[in-house]
């Protein structure tokens, strides 16, 4: 098998990987553990709800996109133009996966994701570009331009993936001088820039490493969906003198931080960074509680993907019903648009407006202390802990 169909075949096994309920964090996103208060008077109307946003400082229909998936095969191309159509109908935007291939490819390999192709049936379309942290550390930037204008995007996203890249047989865990990479790519690109994880989020310490970098939004992609982990563990199982990998994604199984706790921690560190979020994103309930904890933005990936692989038809219906639901959820909550929403909960966080359920109903523990998985929010009490997480002063209880 030549390289070139070695990784054909890793992409696809990726794609079916990733429809794997085995390689899904399922209950670990955090999202469960908070519920948006209910408005039973919301003195508005239904139709006056609106899902209109603003992405990277410009007016959007909506919140939503979808997350980078794949890139840089023949399946890629046919799911990137079926996705960028619908995207672009119903005013959602959409991230391409890895263009790593494209750096090294040949110019008959480039064409085989049909950009211009996508572009022509998507002109209008909000588009992400996509590459490793581990492939613009040592790139000149106008090949990452390059990148950026074989796709018309509108901003880059670099990717990091440090537990992927540990468990993939193939991987490149080499991520020294990232930062400093990070920084010259921000100022010289000519495009926003996007840091975005690949399903174990963010800490609050990795968050505040990257302030003054020049980023225009982090996408925090965090523990709950697609375990990246764990899809590597599944093909080092079946690739021989891996085994060493297999193991140790077994043990790394639920290694990362939940999209919510993620979310809490990019608002409180980089506040004038744009927070978008995604991992275990399931509904359009979920998208309105993490557009409540800060998010500007919200991502779905493998949920589009299983919609996209159904059909046009049965993907319009899966968005539309994404949007119909985050409608609700406003509309319910007495808000008449996403940042209605984000404010309203930015300024009640200090009176506990979201209630933390599980840590007196599951942990018999009526004093309002929080044992969150990651412990980092544990020890306070319920008023101090929320107040805290999105930057309020401590107050005394």
């Amino acid at each position: 098998m030549s390289r070139y169909e070695a990784f054909v075949a890793r992409k696809r096994e990726h794609i079916l990987r990733a429809l794997d309920d085995a390689c899904q964090a399922t209950g670990l996103s955090g999202l469960d553990d908070f519920e948006l208060e209910h408005e039973a008077l919301p003195d508005i109307d239904l139709d006056e709800v609106t899902l209109a946003s603003r992405l990277l400082g410009q007016p959007a229909p909506t919140p939503f996109y979808v997350a980078g998936m794949t890139a840089g095969h023949p399946d890629a191309a046919k799911i990137n133009r079926l996705l960028a159509r619908a995207c672009e109908r119903r005013g959602w935007a959409m991230g391409v996966g890895s263009q790593r291939r494209q750096l090294s490819a040949t110019r008959a390999d480039a064409e085989l994701d049909q950009w211009a192709q996508l572009r022509a049936e998507a002109p209008a379309l909000v588009l992400f570009g996509n590459i490793g942290l581990s492939q613009i550390i040592g790139t000149p930037i106008h090949y990452l331009q390059d990148l950026v204008t074989s796709i018309r995007a509108q901003a880059l996203a670099v990717h990091l993936n440090p537990l992927q890249e540990c468990m993939q047989p193939e991987g490149t865990p080499q991520f020294r001088g990232g930062r400093a990479a990070l920084q010259a790519l921000c100022a010289e690109l000519g495009v926003p820039v996007v840091l975005k994880e690949t399903g174990c989020g963010f800490s609050a310490r990795t968050l505040r490493s990257l302030e003054g970098i020049g980023l225009a939004a982090v996408d925090v992609s965090g523990l709950g969906g697609t375990h990246w982990g764990r899809i590597e563990g599944a093909r080092a199982a079946n690739t021989p003198g891996a085994g060493m990998q297999a193991q140790a994604a077994e043990t790394f199984r639920n290694w990362g931080v939940s999209t919510a706790q993620s979310v809490i921690h990019a608002r409180s560190t980089l506040p004038r960074v744009e927070c978008w979020a995604s991992g275990g994103v399931r509904s359009g309930l979920d998208a309105a509680k993490l557009i409540a904890l800060g998010a500007e933005r919200v991502g779905y990936a493998r949920p589009a993907l299983e919609a996209a692989l159904a059909g046009e038809e049965v993907l319009d219906r899966w968005m539309a019903q994404q949007e119909h639901e985050l409608r609700i959820a406003l509309f319910c909550s007495g808000c008449i648009d996403p940042a209605s929403l984000r404010l309203r909960h930015a300024a009640m966080m200090a009176n506990t407006y979201f209630t933390w359920r599980r840590h007196s109903r599951e942990r018999g523990n009526p004093e309002g202390f929080c044992f969150s998985k990651s412990g980092s929010l544990a020890g306070m009490t319920q008023g101090t802990r929320l107040r805290q997480a999105r930057g309020f002063p401590r107050s005394r209880e």
